[in-house]
């Protein structure tokens, strides 16, 4: 891993750690919520060293591949392996999938399991791809216009870019939030930024649902 991409994790996670703190000190539960993918992990593992009260943190994905935990697929797999790890290890996680065959079965299952964490979130933290989808809103997507409209917390979702089928917080639901942040790596993911931000038009780029609100963005080469 790149110096840049290192120093960036540490930043992250100093950040959120002070947001955490923050929040802590007038509540008594706190919720973070996650992406995955390959980028978090050294934000993870840096996160997983600080000294937070974790056993008052409830932590949570922003979206999910409907695979076992045991898959390498699997984004609760990747937080239990990195970031509950230690100390971090008290904390609250929810992960997003349940013993459903598909996604549309679980998905109320998984709504009454997460609607009882400390909402709004102290901090959302995305990912973005390079088609410009966030979470599990992807361009391709037959859910996105309901992922980017409902009321309800969860959405499934199956894109025809995707080999699995998946469940997703709305962006309704991940707006409800103290604080957004977007962590990206890459020259790629910094055009397709920069495009995200010459226009407006949301089914194009998911991740324009996110830039109307404040978004700390956190990018390194």
């Amino acid at each position: 891993m790149s110096k840049a991409r290192e120093a960036l994790a540490q930043q992250l996670a100093e950040a959120v750690f002070q947001a955490l703190t923050d929040d802590l000190n007038h509540q008594e539960r706190v919720l973070l919520v996650v992406s995955g993918g390959s980028t978090p992990v050294p934000f993870f593992q840096a996160l997983a060293a600080k000294p937070l009260p974790w056993s008052r943190i409830d932590i949570t994905l922003a979206d999910e591949r409907w695979v076992d935990e045991q898959s390498s697929d699997s984004n609760a797999r990747l937080v239990r392996e990195h970031l509950l790890q230690g100390s971090a290890a008290d904390a609250n996680f929810i992960p997003l999938t349940c013993n459903t065959k598909t996604p549309e079965e679980g998905v109320e299952e998984i709504a009454k399991r997460t609607a009882g964490l400390a909402w709004p979130a102290s901090v959302v933290i995305l990912g973005m791809g390079s088609d410009g989808h966030t979470a599990s809103l992807f361009p391709d997507s037959q859910e996105l216009g309901l992922a980017l409209a409902t009321d309800e917390p969860l959405v499934a979702v199956r894109t025809p870019s995707q080999p699995q089928p998946r469940i997703t917080f709305a962006a309704g639901k991940l707006h409800q939030a103290y604080r957004h942040i977007l962590h990206i790596t890459g020259e790629d993911k910094r055009a397709v930024l920069a495009s995200a931000l010459s226009g407006d038009d949301v089914r194009q780029l998911p991740i324009r649902a996110f830039l109307s609100c404040p978004l700390a963005i956190y990018w390194a080469p």
